[in-house]
């Protein structure tokens, strides 16, 4: 039963043995054709409005420090993980975000490029961040292993938190509708209603985890730059 229901997110399907799932990384560029860009339509409109209360959230956060592309860097990834979410919804649809491999590789290689920077041109300002203000000096020491171990974590909670949060919505939309088969009707009606609303909730976590991650992000290039 665990192995049926956890093979959703397994990359079994293939062509010449070699994984054709993470191709659905890719489908986003159909989506968006030349005309797309060109001719005004509630689309566009409605991805202007994102574009701008991103740009203002991430001006917000990165303060003084901005420079020109962080925010495009940070609009690109928000997208390309907001798409990733919402196309595991579909049916037969694989989640790569709900997958270490992915989101690790999105975390890890953010987080790295801020400490390289971080510690190549604002070394003092690196250790600063070490010994929270108003910390007394015998617990100097203490704090700065405890700061230490959270900064080198961070990857791996943002990775962590956007993928366990994929796999459990999944989870419990394919727990819930796998009893469809054993209800009546009054129950099944009910059924269909709780997963539309699951699926409404699973609608805007996709969004929600999308945006915590580029936002902790951000937070994280403020601290170096």
């Amino acid at each position: 039963m665990m192995m049926s229901l956890f093979s959703v997110f397994d990359p079994s399907s293939s062509i010449f043995s070699l994984s054709v799932n993470w191709v659905s990384m890719m489908f986003g560029w159909f989506f968006i054709p030349m005309l797309y860009w060109i001719l005004p339509s509630r689309s566009l409109v409605l991805l202007c409005s994102l574009f701008g209360f991103l740009e203002k959230e991430f001006k917000v956060l990165l303060g003084m420090s901005n420079i020109n592309g962080m925010i495009l860097i940070f609009i690109s990834l928000f997208l390309m993980i907001m798409f990733n979410n919402s196309l595991g919804l579909f049916p037969y649809m694989f989640t790569s975000t709900s997958h270490l491999m992915i989101t690790l590789s999105l975390a890890f290689p953010l987080w790295f490029s801020f400490m390289i920077f971080g510690w190549a041109n604002k070394a003092m300002m690196m250790f600063a961040h070490l010994v929270p203000v108003g910390t007394p000096s015998v617990l100097m020491s203490f704090m700065v292993c405890i700061e230490s171990i959270s900064n080198f974590i961070r990857p791996l909670t943002l990775s962590v938190r956007l993928a366990a949060n994929m796999i459990a919505g999944h989870l419990l939309l394919s727990l819930v509708g796998n009893q469809g088969s054993n209800l009546g009707l009054l129950m099944l009606l009910l059924l269909m209603f709780g997963q539309t609303l699951l699926m409404m909730l699973e609608s805007a976590v996709s969004f929600i985890q999308s945006y915590v991650f580029v936002v902790l992000g951000s937070l994280y290039s403020g601290e170096v730059y």
